[in-house]
């Protein structure tokens, strides 16, 4: 291990950067983050406050879409745009993805198809993604990269991640082929930093806007930090940042900072 600082990497579904931007500001400043991966930032490219994140000396990568889902990487490190597209579907349209190079690691936000409801072809959809997920970062590993996957990945790995996991046992989020290409990537030598790091706690990242859950504390873990064998070895620290959800104008779910020794 190197005695430098590690590099902190942050991941937040902001669900609207619009929304968000003051948080996101205010945090950005206080946690002095390296690399955040954004998602749901609901918005076009020209109306992103991209001065007010340069201001604060970062980078910016961004895939948009009108209205919904679109994905950004905001980076004190230099990077380069390796792909904003998951390679294995053509007609894939939606902005979900972005992959960035740097000296010390490669970088990869999503946001995750959600999937439901199951019957439909949103759960195909859901699916497929994460069997090209699963091929995009086979291509990765037997480069030797040391890179990680980060996001909202709209999967609950295990029970312990939701407060009542028989609620959600016909949902998209944690259905038994939704766990299982989960564990896919883990069986590839990826590590969930925060569970590696965290085995018994509970923790969420995620409480729904409806029937009191946050106050309640009826949350689940949908955010995480997929790392390959080469940056699990770099992994000193894990955090879920539980509190930005009692702000106000909330997002729903919380960011996520792991920081990896360089």
């Amino acid at each position: 291990r190197s005695d430098g600082n590690p590099v902190k990497i942050a991941s937040w579904n902001v669900n609207s950067i619009k929304m968000r931007l003051p948080i996101l500001l205010d945090w950005l400043q206080k946690e002095s983050v390296d690399i955040v991966l954004l998602q749901e930032i609901k918005s076009l490219e020209k109306n992103f406050p991209t001065e007010e994140i340069q201001n604060l000396g970062y980078e910016i990568f961004i895939k948009e879409q009108k209205g919904f889902n679109g994905v950004a990487i905001l980076s004190k490190k230099p990077m380069n745009l390796v792909l904003d597209t998951l390679p294995g579907d053509e007609d894939d349209s939606q902005a979900r993805f972005l992959h960035v190079s740097g000296e010390e690691c490669d970088v990869i936000c999503i946001y995750l198809p959600n999937g439901n409801p199951v019957e439909t072809e949103k759960y195909t959809y859901k699916l497929s993604w994460m069997k090209r997920l699963d091929q995009y970062a086979q291509t990765l590993l037997e480069q030797e990269k040391t890179f990680l996957i980060g996001g909202d990945f709209n999967v609950i790995p295990q029970k312990i991640d939701a407060y009542d996991p028989q609620a959600w046992e016909d949902d998209a989020l944690y259905k038994y082929e939704t766990k299982e290409a989960f564990r896919k990537l883990l069986y590839k030598g990826f590590v969930d930093a925060y569970r590696l790091l965290h085995p018994h706690n509970v923790a969420y990242s995620f409480w729904d806007y409806q029937a009191g859950r946050w106050s309640r504390d009826e949350g689940i873990r949908i955010d995480h930090f997929l790392l390959s064998p080469l940056a699990a070895d770099k992994l000193e620290s894990c955090e879920i940042k539980r509190d930005m959800r009692g702000l106000p104008k909330p997002s729903d779910h919380v960011p996520i900072v792991c920081e990896l020794s360089v």
